[in-house]
């Protein structure tokens, strides 16, 4: 469901304000302060919408405006907060007392913008036209890149070698023998020591024959 209208359009007066109707609005503010702007033009007796009261208020009528052209401390204090914020005028004009949102944001459309495209510098990024927008520089992992680098070697003297038929490759023969032999007892240790070897007696021990006929 949809905000409901805050007045009805066909009944209300549009175009310029007249003195009569300034006179009225500022009156009524006056007397019972800014309230609800939906239900203050009845209560004011004006045939305006409630949204046109509220920026007629805001932008002209209200008595801390302040008028005259900008100078140069706002027109630093623009450029400076807009570098920070952006486009964000409401924000903006709460750092300038007496300026207007829409007042600040027509000022920088037509002075500040051209001014600063004048002298050579990006309105929206307040960096100079002619210095390109820095790249950013990833660090590199030396480790995973060199590891990389021999797996995709590998990987093509592979091919290079299926493409000359070569599938038979000499490669290191891993075949590793294996032996088991049952744990030795105190008297195969004791031969150890005076220099009998481990393996021939666990071959000996393997064959189902006791070290003790060999004189272990």
């Amino acid at each position: 469901m949809g905000r409901s209208p805050c007045c009805e359009k066909a009944h209300t007066n549009k175009g310029a304000w007249t003195k009569e109707e300034d006179d009225r609005l500022i009156a009524y503010i006056k007397a019972h302060g800014e309230g609800c702007w939906r239900s203050l033009p009845k209560a004011a007796g004006l045939l305006r919408c409630g949204k046109s009261c509220r920026l007629r208020w805001i932008n002209y009528l209200r008595p801390d405006l302040k008028r005259g052209n900008f100078t140069q401390e706002e027109d630093e204090l623009i450029i400076k907060l807009h570098s920070l914020l952006g486009n964000k005028w409401s924000l903006i004009a709460g750092k300038l007392p007496g300026r207007t949102d829409n007042e600040i944001k027509n000022y920088w459309n037509t002075h500040i913008r051209r001014r600063l495209i004048g002298r050579g510098i990006d309105p929206m990024t307040h960096r100079s036209i002619e210095d390109p927008a820095p790249i950013p520089v990833l660090q590199e992992n030396t480790k995973t890149i060199s590891f990389s680098r021999a797996k995709l070697d590998y990987y093509n003297q592979e091919q290079d070698g299926n493409a000359n038929g070569d599938d038979q490759k000499e490669r290191p023969d891993l075949n590793l023998e294996l032996r088991i032999s049952p744990p030795c007892s105190q008297q195969q240790q004791e031969s150890l020591k005076i220099g009998g070897s481990r393996d021939n007696i666990g071959r000996y021990d393997f064959l189902g024959l006791e070290s003790g006929v060999f004189g272990l």
